[in-house]
């Protein structure tokens, strides 16, 4: 049985980014061979070597929302700081508020001088409610201008520019996280990654905080996934089975990727078909992996369940040991931090 322990690894606070670098692809990469457990130390621009004619990079293009409201109880003046994690339907959204014991069903709150109020409908747990909001206009334009962009915990320091927060690529509205390794992508070298003959291919999961919930369980099996929307369109799914029919690898950017493409395979005994839907996929050692071939994803929080997916491809001690080289080595972590690939 693995515990949570097993995917535990000392890091110094200050390799910890707290800020994006002033050119997204000066990032370092770590460079990490799924057999031998060899890791070679590189630069981001140097993903155009890892990449073959005839591979397939495939990217999520979910669009960060400014998902973090500071609201009013009209009633009693008190403060509620809203996150948004997913549309439900309509206005109706499921979100975690802080302090949650001030908002039970029923409770009303504004966010702006009428502009933007909100009701309780339903109480979760881990401080999680099911809200509708009721305003005047259109919601995402009223939403840009009263929400924050919601930054992990970890960093501390205020992002001067919230573009940095979003990929070059970003399109379908519905994040509550960025899907981080994306990142490190320009629009030149997309450019010069498809020139090479590689097929950009987009998929869409919208990230919710489920991906960096902590596991609170010592046997990581006991552990549930929050669900998370995604979709694969037909033409996206087309072009990945043509480079599959054609012997080209499915690289995913990033762990949301990951299990997008993971989702279906397993929906569809390993097949790649246009879908979409609500994922609780958890990837954790043990795991056949059905689409994915290679991919790049960033460094992650010790005893997360992105470790463990990462350690389901390659091993929890090959994993183990290129962090820790990359510890040595200084490497930046976390959502601006640098970049592995793994292969």
């Amino acid at each position: 049985m693995l515990t949570t322990e097993d995917f535990d690894f000392d890091l110094p606070e200050e390799l910890i980014a707290q800020t994006p670098l002033a050119n997204r692809a000066a990032s370092r990469l770590l460079v990490l061979d799924h057999t031998t457990g060899a890791v070679e130390d590189k630069h981001f621009t140097d993903i155009m070597d890892e990449l073959q004619l005839g591979d397939a990079l495939v990217m999520n293009n979910t669009r960060v929302l400014p998902a973090r409201l500071y609201g009013v109880k009209p009633d009693t003046g008190g403060h509620l700081e809203v996150l948004l994690l997913n549309n439900q339907h309509d206005d109706t959204w499921e979100t975690l508020i802080k302090p949650a014991k001030r908002a039970k069903v029923g409770t009303v709150i504004d966010f702006g001088e009428g502009k933007l109020k909100a009701t309780v409908k339903e109480e979760l747990e881990h401080g999680g409610r099911i809200i509708e909001f009721s305003y005047d206009g259109i919601f995402l334009e009223i939403l840009e201008s009263l929400g924050e962009m919601p930054l992990p915990p970890y960093i501390k320091e205020r992002l001067e520019d919230p573009d940095r927060y979003q990929t070059v690529y970003a399109k379908e509205n519905g994040s509550a996280a960025a899907p981080t390794a994306g990142l490190h992508f320009t629009e030149e070298l997309l450019a010069k990654i498809a020139a090479k003959g590689v097929h950009l291919v987009y998929l869409t999961l919208h990230v919710g905080l489920g991906t960096f919930r902590p596991v609170s369980v010592d046997n990581i099996a006991e552990h549930h996934m929050h669900s998370e929307f995604y979709r694969l369109d037909e033409k996206a799914a087309a072009e990945l089975n043509a480079v599959r029919a054609n012997g080209g690898r499915i690289v995913a950017v990033g762990t949301t990727s990951i299990r997008t493409l993971e989702t279906i395979g397993t929906k569809f005994d390993g097949k790649i078909v246009a879908d979409s839907g609500w994922t609780e996929i958890f990837i954790k050692p043990g795991y056949t992996f059905k689409v994915v071939d290679a991919f790049s994803t960033n460094f992650h929080l010790p005893k997360s369940t992105l470790v463990m997916l990462v350690s389901a491809f390659a091993g929890r001690e090959n994993v183990l040991h290129a962090y820790q080289h990359a510890i040595e080595e200084r490497y930046r972590f976390f959502s601006f931090g640098d970049a592995m690939f793994v292969k």
